[in-house]
């Protein structure tokens, strides 16, 4: 199981309400919310709320996780998230364990997966949980048609005692629509991926929207036309297949991970065969963050660099995320210019050109400046 902390008012910390006596009423509002929260995720912490109160508790999370992989969570407040994440991480971590192991379908106590004597002698219990208030919850569990595991527990203090049948009767009354929720919020998140991708589509832009660590979750059927010969869709992330530009994608992912800055990354791949040069952008999805269903963290979109004709700075800007200077640049030297005229052409000095011109060479994945030139007359990047 998981916790959360959240101090609640004091009149729902002191209210004793008996849940299965409201079920009719307050059951029946809350189940209306939990399909809301379906639809739109920013309303589970609201609904939470409800369901800990519901329950007679002052904290409740939920927690989606791959395996023993914790993709992410949504609590009562806010405040707690750092109180969330070390539980999940706790080791021996048994409660949460011996839970996605059990699959009850239904919620149950500590009693069900802990006896009392490892309650007493257990650190997560001895030194974590119960000092802080807490060691007495009541959790369920439900699979997703991702492989995913959906977690809902509510905790309270270990002083308070288990949860009375009651009580648990009245949640498992809810378990249901938490389940058809949980599987409609997974639902839509394909959806939605579908609909990206086939928007790109219909740009004419091969697509695909990646997972952590570079996961293909979908793909529109311009990018799968690419594979094997420039992508590769391995079982752990997609890859480019020639080596230096598999190095430069392999490296945006990882700076593009959780808690690091937001930048789309462009990665230049050679020309092979007859096929042109392609150069990929990786997007960072940065969504709603309690949108705990939702797997995506990157959209890639491949262009292929056919153009006849030498692209203008503003062109070549997009292409590579260069600098205004950056660019400018880069398109004298793509029209011929060596960098001593180029430098001219733009006021500057000969050596803050070639200080320019290497950072433009770290940016598009090349060495030589014949290579810049080839790639961005769409000649690709050979020799």
């Amino acid at each position: 199981m998981t916790l959360h902390s959240r101090s609640l008012p004091s009149v729902i910390r002191s209210a004793s309400i008996e849940p299965a006596a409201v079920l009719s009423a307050e059951g029946a509002a809350l189940i209306d919310r939990i399909y809301e929260a379906a639809a739109v995720p920013e309303l589970w912490r609201e609904v939470l709320i409800e369901l800990a109160r519901f329950a007679g508790a002052p904290e409740a999370v939920l927690i989606v996780s791959t395996g023993t992989h914790y993709r992410g969570f949504v609590t009562t407040s806010p405040e707690f998230d750092a109180l969330v994440t070390e539980h999940l991480s706790f080791p021996g971590n048994v409660r949460t364990e011996r839970l996605l192991e059990l699959r009850h379908p239904g919620f149950c106590n500590d009693l069900d997966v802990v006896t009392e004597e490892e309650i007493a002698t257990l650190p997560l219990y001895r030194d974590f949980l119960i000092p802080r208030g807490y060691g007495a919850g009541t959790a369920t569990t439900v699979m997703v048609p991702s492989g995913d595991s959906v977690i809902v527990h509510c905790e309270r203090a270990r002083a308070e005692g288990d949860f009375g049948p009651q009580t648990l009767a009245a949640l498992n009354g809810l378990r249901p629509h938490l389940a058809r929720a949980a599987l409609l919020s997974a639902r839509l998140e394909m959806e939605r991926v579908a609909t990206t991708t086939q928007t790109l589509e219909a740009l004419g832009l091969p697509a695909a929207v990646l997972g952590q660590g570079g996961r293909v979750i979908g793909a529109n059927p311009s990018l799968v036309a690419m594979m094997p010969h420039t992508l590769s869709d391995q079982p752990s992330r997609l890859a480019a297949v020639d080596p230096a530009a598999d190095r430069l994608l392999r490296e945006a992912l990882a700076r593009s991970g959780p808690g690091t800055e937001a930048a789309v990354h462009s990665i230049p791949i050679a020309a092979a065969d007859e096929r042109p040069p392609v150069i990929l952008h990786l997007v960072p999805i940065r969504g709603a963050a309690h949108d705990v269903f939702v797997r995506a963290r990157f959209v890639l979109i491949a262009t292929p660099v056919v153009a006849q004709e030498v692209p203008g700075a503003d062109v070549v800007q997009g292409l590579f995320d260069l600098t205004p200077a950056e660019a400018r640049l880069a398109a004298l030297i793509a029209a011929g210019d060596a960098p001593a005229p180029a430098a001219a052409k733009l006021g500057i000095t000969p050596n803050t050109a070639r200080s320019v011109l290497k950072r433009i060479f770290q940016k598009t994945g090349v060495s030589r400046q014949a290579e810049l030139v080839g790639l961005l007359a769409g000649r690709g990047l050979r020799g």
